[in-house]
């Protein structure tokens, strides 16, 4: 279910209070909203080179898709099993994909980033996994396919998930004592300020219309709660409906604690930019599938889980949206409206793209295109909530406890080093992402990377404006193409040609 309008309208009171009275920066809706002010702002010729820029390499990924087509087949066909650095290295998945998409990608992430994916890479398929198989017969039985949870797909799910809850803890206790901390200092300023001490940490550059524009066409505060109220009685009833496994008092307790979430959610995001809904669900999806026990607690974890991630993370983009909002003197409730007619349509669009792709391509297959990373990992997230240790292979749960403290050890690191060092240090969730998917992702992103770095040489002036537009241009072209590409296949129209490398 979407939860998007109606708690929007929970936090719509909160407005004032984190974006004008708090006047926290949120950074990505800042920089959205600077972006928007620039196309107002700047000369013709910079918008009409972003514009011809995005539309040459739009049209250049997009055939570039379509070319690619004609050489997947059926199985491991086409260029995006080209042996780049030889079979050897194929079969660790050390290949570059020739995906568009991932180098676009690549291109707007830090380069931080992709280097972090590129060391965990190494890392995973690069030393772990053949060390790992060759202890065959001795850490996971030897007739047992390495597709399955207690053999070498244990390790590949259950390692990079100890990574990214050490680095999710770290920053969850990071965060909430940042926004307690940062929390309490405010309230401590508005009570100097209301006894006549001037406010020290007065916005530079504050326009006051903008709070005037904001505040004017805001919602009435009633409206909140009553639709929050509405809404949770309607999950109440329907959701177990859908999932009966998940009983309706879970549902009720989510609900109960989802505000006070969503508002801390909110303001650390308004610090820090970080959205930590994800980690609440994972909490959320432990608890729940430990005391749903075996029989329910797989789908009731998921089920909780994702109740709790939709709540608690429209607190965060919402947020950034009006943040955007008032620094372009947008009117917070027609944002609003905008908000509800989009929920609308997705509840349409949403489930007929799923069900699309679903049929149309091999969602999940952990040899596929579409692995589906994520659902793998929160699946066994729960598996392990209700199972216990005892679902994992031998010496994994060792190995898990060595990550999870290098997870959360990285960032100790990190926060306690001076800046210059401290920006180098690998981010723990992007080197978690190949240990499951494979090393060709992070090759894709670095090349990416090294693109961005051969502009700002080329051309260090016109780069930071033209690589955004390059980038969103091979994302989106590759991206169209998939749509003709999955009609083509529900239509049982199958590519000409496999092109497949193969050992002399």
């Amino acid at each position: 279910m979407n939860f998007d309008v109606f708690v929007s309208e929970l936090i719509n009171w909160s407005l004032q209070i984190l974006i004008v009275d708090y006047k926290l920066t949120f950074p990505s809706g800042m920089a959205t909203a600077v972006l928007i002010n620039g196309f107002h702002s700047m000369g013709d010729d910079v918008a009409k080179k972003q514009v011809k820029s995005f539309t040459k390499y739009f049209s250049l990924s997009f055939i570039w898709g379509f070319f690619q087509w004609f050489y997947s087949g059926q199985g491991e066909c086409g260029f995006s099993q080209f042996p780049t650095f030889g079979l050897q290295a194929q079969k660790q998945t050390f290949y570059f994909d020739f995906s568009l998409t991932y180098v676009g990608t690549g291109m707007i992430c830090p380069h931080i980033v992709n280097i972090s994916m590129l060391l965990g890479a190494i890392l995973s398929w690069g030393i772990m996994y053949p060390l790992i198989r060759k202890e065959k017969g001795d850490w996971y039985p030897e007739n047992m396919p390495e597709s399955s949870m207690r053999s070498l797909n244990g390790y590949k799910v259950f390692i990079p998930i100890a990574l990214l809850l050490g680095d999710g803890l770290y920053n969850f206790i990071k965060i909430t004592c940042i926004t307690l901390t940062s929390m309490y200092a405010k309230l401590r300023d508005r009570r100097l300020a209301s006894s006549g001490n001037p406010d020290e940490n007065k916005a530079i550059n504050h326009d006051p219309k903008q709070d005037e524009v904001f505040l004017r066409e805001s919602f009435p505060l009633w409206i909140a709660p009553c639709g929050y109220i509405a809404m949770a009685i309607i999950s109440t009833f329907a959701i177990p409906t859908i999932f009966p496994q998940l009983k309706w008092y879970y549902i009720v307790v989510a609900y109960i604690f989802a505000p006070s979430l969503a508002f801390c959610n909110a303001y650390g995001a308004g610090l820090t930019d970080i959205n930590m809904a994800y980690n609440y669900g994972k909490v959320g999806l432990f608890i729940i599938a430990a005391l749903s026990g075996k029989e329910h607690g797989v789908v009731a974890g998921l089920a909780g889980a994702g109740l709790i991630k939709s709540i608690i993370a429209v607190s965060f983009t919402l947020m950034q949206d009006f943040k955007t909002g008032h620094l372009t003197y947008a009117s917070p409730r027609a944002m609003l409206i905008s908000q509800a007619i989009g929920t609308v349509l997705g509840c349409i669009v949403a489930p007929l793209s799923f069900f699309l792709f679903y049929k149309a391509f091999d969602i999940g297959n952990p040899n596929g295109e579409y692995k589906a990373p994520y659902a793998i990992i929160y699946r066994n997230m729960a598996v392990l909530g209700v199972e216990g240790f005892s679902a994992l292979p031998r010496h994994c749960l060792h190995l898990c406890y060595g990550f999870f403290v290098f997870g959360a050890g990285i960032n100790i690191v990190k926060d306690l080093s001076p800046a210059r060092f401290g920006k180098w240090m690998p981010v723990p969730t992007a080197m978690a992402l190949p240990f499951l998917v494979g090393a060709y992702v992070a090759i894709d992103m670095c090349i990416g990377s090294v693109v961005v770095f051969v502009l700002d040489r080329l051309k260090t002036n016109k780069a930071e404006l033209l690589v955004p537009a390059i980038a969103s241009g091979l994302i989106c072209g590759e991206g169209l193409w998939t749509l003709p590409a999955s009609i083509l296949a529900l239509a049982k129209v199958k590519p000409p040609i496999c092109m497949k490398f193969l050992a002399s």
